[in-house]
């Protein structure tokens, strides 16, 4: 393989397949990634890099002369652009390849597995790329910028933490970079896990940890979110939810804390002594905290709710009231009376933001929901990428 091309890395010891990347926006049985398709001779028609998937278009042109249309889906916009895909890489009119996981539904529709290119160089669904010296692109095992943080002050001149900035959970990336196996990890892992792989391949055996193994049945009781049960009323509505229920299929946040960090978004933080101003780089939703304040007698409800915060010890505790209904995390829904409390802390050392947060709400949740994120400095600049949802779309029929 010429060193101008780049390296496919079939990290999949076991080869397993997940359907964890496509379940999580498109629910399960869109795409069949248990196979493959393969346009061998297309031209590249053009592209859409938006949120909440991009999409490749390109045409195949029949031995009869006859032209059929095709997409392909690929990652958000964001998750794409820290890892080194931009609109220039994709040229209209230049000759390509495709390999895909088909649309069960949608013939004209695909998973992208990899894009190869007339020079002999290809990219795959979940590989970081960076310019080459001679201007082509090359492949990087790995994050491709490691943000410094050597000027950065933990404190501001208030004596607080300072979380102002740009900020981003650590990608996960499937460990076979074509999207079609092998388990989600930490980007920052990849370097590790090919050198396990490459020693399990010498000895002969499997890597550690990538075995099929894990007890087979499901533990009794009712199904936990969060650690909590639902309602009876909570279950009827997970029970009635569908796919098009997903208010990312309508471009709209789903709640303050799912969308934070799924799927890799950069967030930026603004931080002033009264108040802390959140852009979620997921939809573009914006939420205020109000610092040492009382909340209105009467809030206007919305997506985002009202938050006021203060600041104990170094530690940024954040109270949110005044929701419209809406989804907690699919397929859990919520009413106008969710009750959500963060609580932010900066590492000195490594300035990681940690947020941990629970969430009660009368109507669909039993007990209190919790969980915790982490994100970092981020590795690309906040910015509003523009969503528009097409995988609801028959681009069969779409095409004709």
């Amino acid at each position: 393989m010429e060193s101008s091309m780049r390296h496919v890395i079939l990290g999949c010891a076991t080869c397993l397949v997940y359907a964890v990347p496509v379940a999580a926006h498109h629910g399960p049985g869109t795409f069949d990634l248990r196979s493959s398709v393969s346009y061998p001779v297309a031209t590249l028609t053009g592209v859409d890099m938006i949120n909440p998937h991009s999409w490749l278009y390109f045409e195949v042109t029949a031995p009869d002369g006859s032209v059929s249309k095709h997409r392909c889906e690929m990652r958000s916009v964001h998750t794409l652009r820290r890892s080194g895909w931009t609109e220039d890489l994709f040229p209209a009119g230049e000759q390509i390849a495709i390999e895909a996981s088909p649309d069960r539904a949608d013939p004209n529709s695909c998973y992208l597995q990899t894009i190869r290119f007339a020079n002999g160089s290809h990219m795959d669904r979940y590989g970081q790329y960076v310019k080459a010296p001679d201007g082509e692109i090359r492949e990087v095992r790995g994050p491709i910028v490691v943000p410094s943080t050597e000027q950065r002050a933990f404190r501001r001149s208030s004596g607080v933490p300072n979380i102002a900035g740009d900020w981003a959970p650590e990608q996960r990336v499937m460990t076979n970079p074509r999207g079609t196996g092998g388990g989600l990890v930490a980007l920052g892992a990849l370097p590790e896990f090919d050198r396990a792989q490459s020693e399990s391949a010498a000895g002969g055996g499997a890597a550690p940890g990538r075995g099929p193994g894990g007890p087979g049945a499901a533990p009794a009781g009712p199904r936990l979110y969060g650690g909590t049960a639902l309602t009876a009323e909570g279950e009827r509505a997970a029970a009635a939810f569908a796919r098009e229920d997903n208010p990312r299929f309508s471009c709209e946040t789903t709640s303050i804390l799912f969308d934070w960090t799924f799927d890799g978004p950069v967030n930026r933080i603004e931080q002033s002594d009264g108040a802390i101003v959140l852009r979620y780089g997921q939809m573009g939703l914006e939420r205020t905290i109000h610092l040492n304040a009382a909340r209105p007698a009467n809030v206007a409800p919305s997506r985002a709710g009202y938050s006021v915060g203060r600041w104990e010890n170094d530690v940024l505790v954040v109270e949110t009231m005044g929701f419209l209904p809406g989804v907690l995390n699919a397929p859990v829904r919520h009413g106008d009376g969710l009750h959500v409390v963060e609580r932010f802390s900066l590492n000195p050392e490594t300035f990681v933001l940690t947020r941990a947060y629970e969430a009660t709400d009368p109507v669909y949740l039993q007990g209190t929901y919790t969980g915790s994120d982490v994100i970092q400095i981020a590795d690309a600049p906040y910015t509003e990428d523009n969503c528009r949802e097409l995988g609801l779309i028959d681009y069969s029929k779409e095409a004709e």
